[in-house]
């Protein structure tokens, strides 16, 4: 060494003594990573639960009924008649609301998050317009909170008519 060149030690503080604690931290906050990531992950997972309602609206009387997407099993089931007293309020469209909400609380406590409506008149040789309760009934049920799918009408029309009941002379009064 020369004169001019001067040494100087500098000391490095020795790290402290807590890695145990870091890595502890550490592990608590990648665990609440982790889970928060499961949460976002089954929420987007979660899968749609989906049905079919079917909805038979007569003069006389709508019936409101919820199955799977197969038709196999029914979810739930209800109809004017059960909600009123007076049988010429059966297929009123007060009554046919009531039984869609029926429906709707089924459905929701049983995980379902949308269907689709099938709209069935008499059809036939009889009337091939749904009742006042039909209306009514789809309404209600798009302000349940579910998704609605496909509205569709699917009354038997038949393609070579059957014979109407009556006779010959038609119904005499």
């Amino acid at each position: 060494m020369s004169e001019n060149e001067v040494v100087t030690q500098v000391e490095i503080p020795p790290k402290p003594e807590e890695p145990e604690a870091k890595t502890q931290v550490e592990a608590k906050v990648e665990k609440e990573i982790k889970t928060k990531q499961e949460a976002k992950t089954e929420s987007k997972e979660e899968k749609e639960r989906w049905g079919v309602v079917h909805i038979f609206s007569s003069y006389n009387n709508t019936i409101i009924h919820m199955t799977d997407l197969t038709g196999a099993e029914t979810v739930a089931i209800s109809s004017g008649g059960i909600h009123v007293t007076a049988d010429r309020y059966e297929s009123s469209p007060f009554a046919a609301m009531k039984a869609a909400n029926a429906v709707i609380e089924v459905a929701r406590s049983k995980g379902f998050t949308g269907f689709h409506i099938r709209v069935r008149a008499v059809g036939g040789v009889g009337s091939r317009v749904p009742g006042p309760g039909a209306q009514a009934a789809i309404r209600a049920l798009a302000r349940g909170g579910f998704k609605i799918g496909r509205i569709d009408d699917v009354t038997p029309i038949p393609h070579d008519t059957t014979r109407k009941k009556g006779g010959k002379r038609g119904r005499r009064v």
